[in-house]
């Protein structure tokens, strides 16, 4: 745990449902914990940057503890809580004035009193300037400085942010990288194993982990450097079928985690090698592809998968499974490991790797067109009405792939005749031909077509 956050770095306490998640959007400046009426929604730490003043700092939000929302994972909230308030400079206590000032704010007083850490009090829910007497009856808990804020109206955050940047010690450099960090999102259904991988890969208790599906409800972004390069681990809410989400909390994680999909470089997809592919993993692999994703297969729990056979033959077998029932993304290359006894997990990282310099190898102008013609003449398109063929007067790659993404997709343009011509089954023919000369392993290719204004056209 220590060094992986900088020394400019805060942590959100409370109890439940005082607007701890609220507090750390606003700070964030974009919405990122999940804020809902029911107490116990955040259970993880979650962890972003404030750029609200000059100095940015790192901001970690907690489940709430002290009153046991949830009576299967108190116990684990509150050692959530315990470590962020270690890795943290300063405390920021959230209480509600709307509520008052409860028993368990004073047990929590009491419990945060024992860390020598500063902590800031602030009273959420001050939603109006008239309701700011409300936040007057917590000074008897002894906290200074003290703040009325509402986060749900954006009052009073900046000045709160102001004041935490300034008794937070100056950076030596500048807080931040100028080459963003690669953002992994971990995907997968539920109980495949993903929090006990991020766990796993940062030597750390940092998610909550259990055999209950459904532990983890946000997107949990997690910073963390491997060798030379900085990630961000982004552990998902495990994604079951639609008609199964029974409550809304879980239907709003699951959009939180396909919009992970959708923000992440490289989406890793997390089966569970002991149970094989199932229709589920069928559909998250879909979610990728639709997205255009570069992507990777990690098979975990492969200390379950016929153990007792030879690994070499064991690793086939995987693989062989893995590309049968996902045949649709076989361009992903298939990590097998195991959480549980730590086996292959850091080849994450070399799948990462690999699919980074496929990405930047990428075909010239003029090899891309040689592929594209022999290709149509080995093998023509068909006819189709009038006897009519698709064909392809050019080819390119298009540009603005690798100007607007870290990891940028395969996306070539064919000028052609007319798209309509060509069958979906000769698109992929054709995107074959390409991995033949270049592989692009982990990245999606994608065509955009450009058809030939007819000769005719304009004349009368």
């Amino acid at each position: 745990m220590q060094g992986r956050y900088a020394t400019r770095t805060i942590a959100i306490v409370g109890r439940p449902n005082v607007g701890k998640s609220a507090l750390f959007n606003r700070l964030a400046g974009r919405r990122i914990s999940i804020v809902h009426d029911q107490p116990g929604v955040t259970r993880d730490r979650i962890s972003a940057d404030c750029r609200l003043t000059d100095n940015p700092f790192t901001i970690i939000d907690t489940g709430g503890i002290g009153s046991h929302p949830d009576d299967t994972f108190s116990q684990e909230i509150e050692q959530e809580a315990d470590i962020a308030m270690e890795a943290a400079k300063i405390i920021i206590f959230v209480v509600d004035a709307q509520e008052g000032l409860t028993p368990v704010d004073h047990h929590l007083a009491d419990y945060l009193r024992k860390t020598d850490r500063p902590i800031y009090l602030v009273a959420n829910k001050v939603d109006e300037a008239s309701h700011a007497g409300l936040a007057d009856e917590f000074s008897e808990l002894g906290f200074a400085p003290s703040f009325a804020v509402s986060a749900a109206h954006n009052r009073g955050i900046l000045k709160l942010a102001q004041s935490i940047s300034s008794h937070l010690p100056e950076s030596a450099a500048p807080a931040f990288e100028s080459h963003a960090p690669i953002r992994i999102a971990l995907v997968g259904r539920p109980n495949v194993g993903k929090s006990s991988l991020v766990n796993a890969l940062l030597e750390d208790d940092h998610t909550i982990v259990s055999d209950v599906a459904g532990t983890t409800r946000d997107a949990v972004d997690i910073p963390f450097t491997h060798g030379d390069i900085n990630y961000v681990l982004i552990d998902t809410a495990g994604l079951r079928p639609r008609n199964k989400q029974d409550n809304t909390i879980e239907i709003f994680s699951a959009m939180r985690a396909k919009s992970s999909i959708k923000r992440a470089d490289i989406c890793a997809l997390v089966i569970d090698a002991s149970q094989g592919i199932t229709a589920q993993d069928r559909k998250i692999a879909g979610l990728i592809a639709d997205y255009d994703q570069p992507c990777l297969i990690l098979a975990n729990k492969f200390d379950l998968f016929h153990p007792d056979a030879p690994k070499s033959e064991r690793i086939g077998a995987m693989k062989d499974d893995v590309n049968d029932g996902l045949f649709f993304i076989q361009h992903a290359p298939i990590i097998v490991a195991s959480a549980k006894t730590g086996e292959s997990v850091t080849r994450l990282f070399f799948g990462v790797e690999q699919i980074r310099k496929s990405a930047w190898e990428g075909l010239n102008t003029g090899l891309l067109n040689r592929i594209m013609q022999e290709a149509l003449i080995a093998h023509p398109p068909p006819s189709g009405k009038n006897n009519k063929r698709f064909k392809l007067l050019y080819a390119t790659m298009a540009q603005s792939s690798n100007e607007t993404r870290s990891i940028p997709t395969a996306e070539f343009i064919l000028f052609c005749n007319k798209r309509s011509l060509l069958p979906q089954s000769y698109e992929r023919y054709l995107e074959n031909s390409i991995r033949k000369k270049c592989a692009y392993t982990g990245i999606p290719i994608r065509f955009t077509f450009r058809e030939r204004t007819p000769r005719n056209q304009g004349k009368k």
